[in-house]
């Protein structure tokens, strides 16, 4: 293999890696009842209680309309609730529901599995080894750690 094609190929197994992780995580949630992006606003939440919906919004990079019906669908479902922010009434704050963490708990546990998992194959030393290379990588291109560039426009 040439030096060339190594690179090409390193693009591609990210992309299948990335699109096989995304899919078993997926499945995994859907036992909650979730979908990844309820996921990841649940953390963002238990991570951030008390967070606008339009700071919610700029964190993922979305527009505050599908803000507000993700946040709907978690507050219809008892996970989150949004209360008038007392600093500033044109905005609601967010934080997690008794249910909401314990939904919470439930992922912590299904995230840890997935992890488990996905690096199974890979010992301590090579786990740390890409953890770090991924971590150069994300930040070399903007990104951020704590959300998952589906949400935005530009990841869509």
């Amino acid at each position: 293999m040439t030096d060339a094609s190594t690179w090409r190929r390193l693009g591609f197994l990210l992309t299948q890696l990335g699109t096989f992780a995304s899919a078993r995580f997926a499945e995994r949630v859907r036992d909650l009842g979730l979908v990844p992006s309820d996921a990841g606003v649940l953390r963002l939440l238990s991570r951030n209680p008390g967070m606008s919906q339009r700071d919610l919004a700029g964190r993922l990079g979305t527009v505050p309309s599908r803000v507000v019906v993700l946040i709907d669908s978690l507050e219809d479902r008892g996970l989150v609730a949004r209360t008038r922010s007392q600093n500033d009434r044109r905005n609601h704050e967010l934080r997690l529901t008794d249910a909401g963490h314990a939904t919470m708990g439930a992922l912590r546990g299904i995230a840890e599995a997935h992890e488990r998992e996905l690096f199974a194959s890979l010992d301590d030393e090579e786990r740390r080894l890409l953890q770090g290379i991924l971590a150069k990588l994300a930040a070399g291109f903007g990104l951020d750690a704590e959300v998952h560039p589906g949400y935005s426009e530009r990841g869509q």
